[in-house]
């Protein structure tokens, strides 16, 4: 599963990053590494962005993005 079908207000840990370079680096840098725990807080009317709480802040990130993102 990835982060891009996880339902609003539930709270899933990272598995995998897929992508590659430059997008896995921003990922990264974002504070989403592999074992962090992510809540989905809110998702926007056209499912796109997606707000999460990371590491106690709040980030929005792209569907696309999101799609990268292998979660439990």
């Amino acid at each position: 599963m990835t982060l891009r079908e996880v339902k609003i207000g539930q709270t899933v840990k990272v598995k995998k990053l897929t992508g590659e370079g430059a997008v896995k680096r921003r990922i990264m840098d974002m504070g989403i590494t592999k074992g962090v725990e992510i809540y989905v807080r809110k998702v926007a009317p056209l499912g796109d962005p997606i707000e999460v709480t990371v590491r106690d802040y709040e980030l929005s990130i792209r569907k696309a993005d999101a799609a990268m993102i292998e979660v439990e």
